[in-house]
């Protein structure tokens, strides 16, 4: 209604300027003129009362447009405009419904990747809160003592387990909200495994499964140690569930112009086929880990999110020839 009564003003205040210049040319020049003069304007006006019509049309049809995807609609073209500022808008505004209508889309694969995630959350630390239930009669009716301690070691270790879940989960939820700091400084390889094998050495030991490193002792890449550490431990505790009693986990370090490469490598059973492709999903856990191991189905997972921040790679594969499982984690130098 605004831009209606704009437009009445505009025709009047033209009618009244070209009734002024009609009547200046018919007294001070002839009538002729002056009918001239008034021939003219109404052209101009009829042109100019035309065009403003046009343009006040697209301008509702673009409003209307505007209004529907406000309301929801999803198949709005701003397409029909022709040449001129107006089309200039039109395609401006189709440019940003089309943008408006990716973020809705990828916030709404969030929002379901996002209730996903708090199911899958819920139902792992679901697991061991319940087993720690039921061993609470059982710690508080045993009347032996070496039964009292057994039952008490098997609560620590599910306590253990839920802490443990609970902190690679923060750190998951950092990664993937950009909140982790990432310290990008010169890395000595060897110290980085080193500080990645220290908390594994008891339990490697318990398992009876030698560790063996190898390789380029002088290799370096850019990254952040601590993340580095972490991420390789978690790959090698992955192995050392796979491996059996008697056998070795093997660390191959190489560096070169492009890359500083290290390969873990497992005498186990090796990654099932149909494993491979989701290995580093969260919360994915394959039929061998399932029956065998208690996993939680998030130590790869943050393994790769760790490594992927630094602007490294992770890939998995097994061995054709010997057999076993191969992790390779490359790190790229910066400069060539």
């Amino acid at each position: 209604m605004g831009s209606w009564d704009s437009f009445v003003r505009q025709c009047l205040a033209l009618a009244l300027i070209m009734g002024a210049c009609a009547g200046g040319a018919w007294y001070m020049v002839s009538p002729e003129a002056g009918l001239s003069c008034v021939i003219s304007g109404m052209c101009a006006l009829g042109f100019f009362a035309a065009v403003s019509l046009y343009r006040h049309q697209q301008v509702s049809r673009l409003a209307l447009e505007i209004d529907e995807v406000l309301h929801g609609s999803s198949r709005v073209s701003f397409t029909n405009c022709h040449e001129g500022d107006i089309a200039v808008l039109s395609n401006e505004l189709g440019k940003m419904v089309d943008r408006l209508r990716r973020i809705s889309e990828q916030l709404t694969k969030e929002r379901n990747a996002l209730s996903d995630a708090l199911a899958d959350i819920s139902h792992q630390i679901r697991t061991p809160l319940t087993a720690m239930t039921l061993m609470l009669p059982q710690v508080e009716s045993a009347t032996d003592e070496r039964e009292r301690k057994g039952a008490l070691r098997q609560l620590e270790v599910q306590i253990d387990r839920v802490s443990w879940l609970v902190t690679t989960l923060l750190k998951l939820a950092k990664v993937d909200a950009g909140a982790l700091q990432i310290v990008q400084q010169p890395v000595e390889v060897q110290a980085m495994i080193a500080r990645a094998v220290s908390p594994l050495a008891t339990s490697l030991d318990i398992h009876d499964i030698e560790l063996v490193v190898r390789g380029d002792s002088l290799a370096t890449y850019q990254g952040d140690v601590r993340w580095s550490a972490e991420a390789l431990e978690n790959i090698i505790k992955n192995c050392m569930e796979h491996t059996p009693a008697g056998g070795t986990i093997d660390l191959e370090v190489k560096a070169d112009s492009l890359a500083t490469i290290i390969t873990v490598h497992d005498s186990g059973e090796g990654i099932a086929p149909q494993d491979l492709p989701h290995l580093f999903e969260r919360f994915y856990r394959g039929e061998r880990a399932t029956h065998d191991h208690a996993g939680f189905g998030v130590g790869l997972s943050l393994a790769f999110s760790l490594i992927s921040a630094q602007g490294g790679t992770v890939r998995a594969y097994n061995d054709q020839v010997v057999g076993g499982a191969c992790f390779e984690i490359t790190f790229p130098q910066m400069i060539v």
